[in-house]
């Protein structure tokens, strides 16, 4: 379990590293004007067109495995450790701050004489 647990993270820091990568490679939405005006992309590393389509499907692939990661990595979390975690402590302090003379019906948990 171990073991699937550290190849899990691995891939969520690979896919991760990945996604910041590819988005940077990305040119925005005003990179086209520039282009028009002299600013030429004839020089880029992937074509003048190709680039776009490939960096965009490579960024969703990426976001794809990241997240489907990052939701395998705490259901192995939650399924290791058998507990509800943060939910199941503040339930447990709950049921001991609730005064005994609530139970029957006081509010003030003072026990009527």
């Amino acid at each position: 379990m171990e073991l699937l647990n550290t190849l899990v993270l691995v891939a969520l820091l690979i896919s991760a590293l990945a996604i910041i990568v590819l988005v940077l490679m990305q040119h925005g939405k005003g990179a086209d004007m520039g282009a028009a005006f002299g600013g030429g992309s004839s020089g880029s590393l992937f074509g003048a067109s190709g680039s776009a389509n490939f960096l965009s499907r490579a960024t969703a692939l990426s976001a794809v495995v990241f997240f489907s990661m990052l939701m395998l990595t705490s259901y192995l979390h939650v399924a290791d450790s058998g507990n509800l975690g943060v939910m199941e402590s503040a339930a447990e302090n709950a049921s001991s701050q609730i005064p005994s003379g609530a139970a029957k019906g006081n509010a003030s948990g003072v026990i009527p004489e």
